[in-house]
């Protein structure tokens, strides 16, 4: 006695001693574990119960092993050995180690807890074990959307109570002070036991004992805490949270089973609306595009010519804006559609769905098909503008140099026919019939010197009609009219030329001077007549040496003008001969020559209009080689240019077909370097703009070849066409392969390693494996097939029969064989827990289970079940869950 009060008087003075915050750590701890044996005291007996019995105290109940082991057996599920029966502590130990054998054979590591502490009865080593078990058992397999069994549960916490505005469920100890949480809970499964609109925040006492209260009575969940014991701590202790949680979950695991089916249905139904939005925005892009292109074509096949230059001027003008402001968006939309395909058949792949086909007529091939008739007929017509343009060039050079030549063959025959048809000859005289008859000569011999001119005249009418000029009837007109013409003076001169050869016996020496004056004058004055001809004739040239030709011509012509001004002098001198007879002899000629029309002053005035032409020719040839030396230039600028571009272009080409079938770092690498690739390429459009512009100055001049360059524009176009298309083609096939990586849980080793394989047997280096490299590539992956088991694959990765597999599809054959996907089989599975296995599913609990949107989208696609036990407005899911992957899934 005395003993026990030193005791008590010794406890007295050290806690009178110790000091205060020590003071406070002791009794949290105490408080800690009286909590603990609660807890887990009526968790353990939760379980206790179903065998029949249960304890009272934690740490003195376990110490023979034997209730031990019983609980293990319950909650597990499975028999432990046969228990030792002996009262001897051999025997306690031994049922305590079997019992921690079965806990460490479930894959539990038990840290510093031996069959000892417990036996001997040690609270913290027993109420440690009691918490791995409850762990493993109550918590472990708690798992929502792959994440740890605390987070699992959290999550699970936190989804359940998502919808009540004053619940934040974050953690396990203080937000679950108030109450509400618990409350949350049970009024979310079993909205009928709790009145929750009658809850208030600041009343937790009545909140917990309410939720406490409600779950042992309906729920079967035994009270595991006071709410005292939570609502009387600063913060609450998160294992006794925990485990009082895990309870209410596993009192719901039903309902947590519905909705993890509605998830996974959830999660399938997005992936099919989300590819059927795909597929109506392919179907739309392509109706779009196929509209365009045939309401185009025909706009391009159209060959009807214009009349005049200007017309055609503006249809290559129209074209030119077709080239530069419509068509670009065009290649663009086709290059996004090839991508969306692409990028719609991979997600359809990586979710087991059947490959997506297009409407009759909107293939990707029948937009390429229609693209190549599209470009075909585009190269067609500018080719015909051009040559339109040439023709109507001609044709109006052509009309011009037909108008001059009948003009001036008009102005020489005009009166020829009535001076043809004058009887002068009989009233004449002797001297006057001689007279006649030279004249007539004379007149014969002009005549035969304008046979070319009248030739001519109708070989540029046939020309004419030839190149189709649209003025022809009129030109025919003329030059028939010319012609006619030109046949009555033939017959006119015979006629004329028999009379005065009839009356030439009669007739005596004829002044011969006159004669030669008029013999070489005529010849003089067609010379001049053909050399103003010439010197006012119009040119079209296309190079220097053209120009540079005319020029020397023109300088040869200007070299022979002296010997024809000693022509003209000599002529002139004849006439002044004739003059100076007629004045010494006082003949009486009224001093007119009877031979020709032709007189000096006529001559001296074609002479003076000559030597004006000259320096008028002399300047147009000056303009036209400096024309052609500025075409020149215009062609070096293009060359220049276009001799950069198409190597850079076809360098780059080449290197994106390296960067393609290259490993150089993760795909997100990839992926990066080719984006900063591409934005390299599209910030090189400035020099093609440019050149397109130096392409307009050259169509603008008319100059239709170009000898300092092999590349044209076109070539230029289609190159730059197809370096966009291929640098965004394989920034969307690296897409595709993160997306394919990403979606079947492919390491970026695995990666490497299937373009490693893919790379090493794609042995043309074309981006593609023909069928029997691809059959070495699956032998040195360890495949062994028959010809039967290679053809099956082979129809998987080459569905068309190209005989090419292409690294996509040898990545997504390699991602089915390496990953795991959702079924057709787990998707219906999934429906049959939401009906509660049966065969077929209500609308109304479709409502229920899915979000509004989803479960509207099943109902809109299912048929109507029509089964032995089939009710009113039962629905089909498994024909549903058929049509979702296809028959060759199920």
């Amino acid at each position: 006695m005395h003993l026990g009060i030193f005791k008590i008087t010794y406890n007295r003075t050290a806690m009178h001693f110790m000091d205060k915050a020590c003071q406070h750590i002791l009794l949290h701890q105490i408080h800690k574990i009286m909590i603990f044996k609660k807890t887990f005291t009526a968790w353990c007996n939760s379980h206790l119960r179903k065998a029949g019995t249960q304890i009272e105290n934690i740490e003195e109940d376990f110490r023979d092993g034997l209730k031990l082991m019983l609980l293990l057996e319950v909650i597990s599920g499975e028999r432990l050995a046969k228990p030792e029966r002996g009262k001897m502590r051999v025997h306690k130990i031994s049922n305590v180690n079997k019992a921690l054998n079965f806990i460490a054979s479930k894959g539990v590591k038990l840290v510093s807890i031996g069959a000892e502490e417990i036996v001997d009865g040690n609270a913290k080593m027993t109420l440690g074990m009691i918490w791995t078990i409850i762990l493993r058992f109550a918590i472990q397999d708690i798992s929502v959307e792959e994440t740890s069994a605390k987070e699992g549960l959290l999550l699970w916490c936190q989804r359940k109570t998502a919808p009540y505005k004053n619940v934040n469920i974050q953690n396990f100890h203080i937000s679950w002070k108030d109450g509400l949480g618990f409350c949350a809970l049970i009024h979310r499964h079993r909205p009928e036991l709790i009145d929750y609109g009658k809850l208030r925040k600041d009343d937790p006492m009545t909140n917990l004992n309410t939720a406490f209260d409600v779950a042992e009575k309906y729920l079967d969940i035994p009270k595991m805490l006071d709410a005292e014991d939570i609502v009387g701590t600063a913060r609450p202790d998160e294992k006794a949270i925990m485990t009082y949680v895990s309870s209410f979950y596993h009192a719901f695991s039903g309902a947590q089973k519905a909705e993890t089916a509605a998830n996974r249905i959830c999660k399938v139904l997005a992936v099919n609306q989300e590819n059927e939005q795909l597929m109506e925005d392919y179907e739309k892009l392509a109706s779009d595009l196929l509209e365009w292109i045939r309401r185009t074509i025909p706009w391009l096949e159209n060959r009807v010519p214009e009349n005049t230059m200007q017309a055609m001027q503006q249809k290559l003008e129209d074209f030119r804006d077709y080239r530069r402001l419509h068509k670009p968006p065009k290649v663009q939309e086709k290059c996004q559609l090839e991508i969306n395909f692409n990028t719609l058949q991979t997600k359809l792949r990586l979710s087991n769905r059947p490959a997506f086909m297009p409407s009759e007529g909107k293939m990707v091939s029948d937009i390429s098909n229609a693209w190549g008739s599209l470009e075909g007929a585009e190269k067609g017509y500018e080719e015909w503008l051009l040559n339109e343009i040439r023709r109507l060039e001609r044709l109006d050079h052509l009309a011009e140099k037909f108008r001059q030549k009948a003009a001036i063959h008009e102005a020489w025959t005009d009166g020829k026919e009535e001076m043809l048809q004058q009887k002068d000859y009989e009233t004449a005289s002797l001297s006057d019939i001689k007279a006649l008859l030279k004249k007539h000569e004379a007149f014969e011999s002009d005549l035969a010197a304008h046979q070319d001119r009248v030739e001519q005249i109708a070989a540029i009418a046939q020309e004419l009609n030839e190149l189709e000029y649209y003025d022809s009837p009129s030109v025919n007109a003329r030059c028939q009219q010319i012609c006619d013409q030109w046949d009555s003076l033939g017959v006119l001169t015979q006629k004329r030329s028999e009379a005065l050869q009839r009356t030439e016996k009669l007739l005596e020496t004829i002044d011969q001077l006159y004669l030669e004056f008029a013999k070489r004058a005529a010849p003089f004055n067609n010379w001049m007549e053909g050399a103003m001809e010439d010197l006012q004739d119009t040119f079209i040239v296309h190079t220097i040496e053209e120009i540079q030709g005319l020029s020397t011509a023109h300088e040869q012509f200007k070299a022979t003008l002296p010997e024809a001004d000693k022509e003209r002098q000599a002529i002139l001198g004849i006439h002044n001969e004739i003059a100076k007879i007629v004045q010494t002899y006082h003949v009486n000629m009224a001093g007119t020559n009877p031979y020709t029309t032709i007189n000096p002053q006529e001559i001296n005035a074609k002479w003076d209009k000559v030597r004006q032409l000259v320096p008028q020719r002399d300047q147009a040839l000056i303009e036209e080689h400096a024309r052609q030396q500025n075409n020149e230039r215009l062609r070096r600028q293009f060359a220049n240019q276009a001799n950069v571009i198409g190597p850079w272009i076809q360098t780059k080409m080449e290197e994106i077909g390296r960067i393609s079938i290259e490993m150089h770092g993760t795909l997100e690498d990839q992926l990066t370097h080719l984006r900063q690739y591409e934005k390299s390429i599209v910030n090189y459009k400035p020099k093609i703009d440019q050149l397109e512009g130096d392409h307009q100055l050259i169509q603008e001049a008319l100059i239709f070849d170009n000898k300092h360059t092999n590349y044209t524009m076109e070539h230029i176009r289609v190159g730059w066409e197809q370096l966009l298309t291929t640098i965004a083609r394989t920034i969307n096939e690296i897409e595709n392969q993160v997306l394919t990586r990403d979606a079947k849980g492919i390491s970026q080793e695995q990666m490497n390693e299937f373009r490693a394989s893919f790379n090493h047997f794609d042995r043309k280096r074309t981006g593609m494996m023909d069928a029997e490299d691809f059959r070495a590539c699956l032998i040195s992956m360890g495949y062994n097939m028959g010809e039967a088991e290679f053809a099956r694959i082979m129809s998987i990765v080459d569905p068309n029969r190209l005989g090419v597999i292409t690294f996509q599809a040898f990545i997504d054959f390699m991602s089915r064989e390496t990953a795991d996907t959702d079924t057709a089989d787990q998707v219906m599975a999934s429906f049959k827990v939401l009906a509660g296995d049966k065969n077929y599913i209500l609308a109304d609990e479709l409502r229920r289970e899915l979000p509004a949107d989803q479960a509207e989208y099943c109902i809109a696609r299912m048929t109507p079940y029509t089964g032995p036990d089939a009710i009113p407005g039962a629905l089909d899911y498994m024909s549903f869950s058929t049509a979702l992957y296809g028959e060759s899934d199920l």
